[in-house]
């Protein structure tokens, strides 16, 4: 499961004081810092038949690695996010429904599907800043994205910052996500970068 904090950020100078923040960066565990661009498309039948049952199927390029996902019965309260996910190394750009086969989710994929082409219905092109710190009870990351949604019908811009919560204490994580938020006046992204190119393409 993916357990996360999403808030949107109002200015680059604001993204620029959270990467520089001297209370996070007591936290941060050594050489964990790094810069990534990424470039991720999302699938689905030209009836939209994953989205309609809470599903997305991604392929997404870092760094020369393509990983494809699938998530779903995602739900959220304020800036926490929670969802399902699978993740797997692949090396063809193109969707493989046979590539989540092993797993317990793969035959509602194939059921949802019924044997239909799935074809690109939207990319997302981030520059991601991240590191992991630890708070002696919980492991985390925190990314800064900056990038584009982009789809036929239109584009969206983001700047967020995310916290994803890899082990440790949920208290302790959602503490560290207010406090970040007091500090920098964020506000909560309530909707996923996927919702939101959902709303652009008119599927919500």
């Amino acid at each position: 499961m993916e357990i996360e904090l999403k808030y949107a950020i109002d200015s680059k100078e604001t993204a620029a004081r959270i990467w520089e923040d001297e209370d996070l960066k007591k936290m941060e565990e050594p050489q964990t810092r790094q810069t990534v661009f990424m470039k991720a498309t999302y699938f689905d039948t030209d009836d939209f038949d994953l989205s309609r049952n809470d599903m997305a199927y991604r392929i997404r390029c870092e760094d020369d690695n393509l990983i494809a996902c699938l998530k779903w019965g995602g739900k959220n309260e304020g800036a926490l996010h929670t969802r399902e996910e699978i993740n797997i190394p692949v090396k063809d750009a193109k969707p493989n429904p046979v590539t989540f086969e092993e797993s317990d989710v793969g035959g509602d994929l194939m059921r949802i599907i019924d044997g239909k082409a799935l074809h690109p219905i939207m990319d997302m092109r981030i520059e991601r800043r991240r590191f992991r710190i630890d708070t002696q009870k919980s492991l985390l990351e925190v990314s800064i994205d900056n990038g584009t949604i982009v789809t036929e019908k239109g584009t969206s811009p983001i700047c967020e910052v995310e916290i994803e919560m890899f082990s440790g204490e949920q208290e302790d994580f959602l503490s560290v996500g207010d406090r970040l938020a007091e500090k920098y006046g964020l506000v909560s992204e309530k909707q996923s970068k996927f919702y939101r190119g959902l709303l652009l393409l008119g599927q919500r």
